[in-house]
């Protein structure tokens, strides 16, 4: 990436949130190479929809690379209410980020995206040429524009500077330090919130929508191992997919249920069919990653009728993320992620 008698600063924006947590873990953990200098920032550090205070983030720091992961976020249902504050925030602060690592002369810079910038009507699975051939799901259109722009951007600064600008575009991570409010959070720590409330008040487990929505998901450590090889190894302006693969893809039914078992949940399971589905499905392929990483293992996303300790076995523990108390399972990775319930506002 470097000579190894230069510094290389590496600033990683959102770095309190769920893959920049994850990349810190894997840099404590000894994925950090000599000369390398990691500095993970958060809103706590500057506001980054505001151009004098980005500005001055990079001018501290001074990056020699950036991992832009830093954004306005939410679950489904918050995207539909706020579709226009979703793309005035993600623009100003993609914007703010890239022309201050542009101004700062930062070699590389990272952005993660999302499938969701995918058009709606299209062809499965999806790849990489296919982000502009059509308008995203209504649903989220403010976000997934605001996403897809990034794109735009790189290319842009490419063609006009000559800028390494690239982004990476994951399909649905999880993990440690994910955001289980109901509301906001994304599909999989809600559903673990939902359960612990519906099995602490002996009641009725209900998901929102029908359950057949389908969705590939990537642990939050394996992404945060590929986002540190795009750092190192891949030096191309078009984004990659970052993704188990099609075979990997289950129904938010069968995420339910697995989540269920974990959790030892006896409940019945019910669908609110009121509520929003989204997108159907967003299938991505990831034969672009497996033609530079072939024999890259992911941990794997165990669904359907599988003992709780076999779910997400292989995912570590952490001593410091609240936990739900009294459910009985030790082995589960799920029992290991829950908000301490003084601490949710779900």
């Amino acid at each position: 990436m470097a000579d190894s008698s230069e510094v290389t600063r590496i600033l990683v924006t959102g770095g309190s949130g769920l893959v920049g947590k994850a990349i810190q873990t894997a840099v404590a953990d000894g994925a950090s190479q000599p000369g390398e200098q990691w500095i993970f920032v958060s809103s706590k550090d500057a506001d980054l929809t505001d151009t004098a205070q980005t500005r001055a983030l990079f001018e501290k720091h001074r990056p020699t690379h950036v991992i832009h992961l830093a954004a306005m976020v939410g679950g489904l249902f918050r995207n539909i209410k706020y579709n226009l504050d979703f793309w005035r925030k993600n623009i100003q602060i993609n914007d703010n980020v890239l022309h201050s690592a542009y101004e700062m002369g930062a070699r590389k810079v990272i952005s993660c995206l999302s499938t969701c910038i995918f058009p709606d009507k299209t062809t499965y699975p999806i790849d990489e040429t296919m982000i502009h051939n059509g308008p995203p799901h209504e649903s989220n259109f403010g976000y997934s524009y605001a996403k897809r722009m990034i794109d735009v951007q790189n290319r842009a600064y490419f063609q006009q500077c000559g800028c390494t600008f690239t982004a990476v575009i994951p399909t649905n991570v999880f993990g440690p330090h994910d955001n289980f409010n109901i509301e906001d959070g994304h599909v999989l720590p809600g559903l673990i919130h939902k359960v612990y409330l519906a099995k602490r008040n002996g009641s009725a487990l209900t998901v929102w929508g029908t359950g057949k929505p389908r969705r590939q998901f990537i642990y939050s450590l394996d992404l945060a191992r590929l986002f540190l090889w795009v750092l190192r190894e891949y030096n191309e302006v078009d984004p990659i997919i970052l993704s188990v693969g099609e075979e990997d893809e289950v129904s938010i039914k069968e995420a339910a249920v697995a989540i269920a078992e974990a959790m030892d949940f006896q409940g019945e399971v019910t669908f609110d069919t009121t509520k929003s589905d989204g997108q159907f499905k967003k299938t991505a392929s990831n034969k672009k990653l497996r033609t530079y990483l072939p024999d890259f293992q992911f941990t794997p996303f165990k669904q359907g009728k599988v003992e709780a300790n076999n779910i997400l076995a292989s995912a570590p523990s952490d001593k410091n993320l609240w936990h739900f108390q009294n459910l009985g399972c030790k082995h589960s990775f799920l029992c290991h992620q829950a908000p301490h319930p003084a601490r949710c506002s779900g």
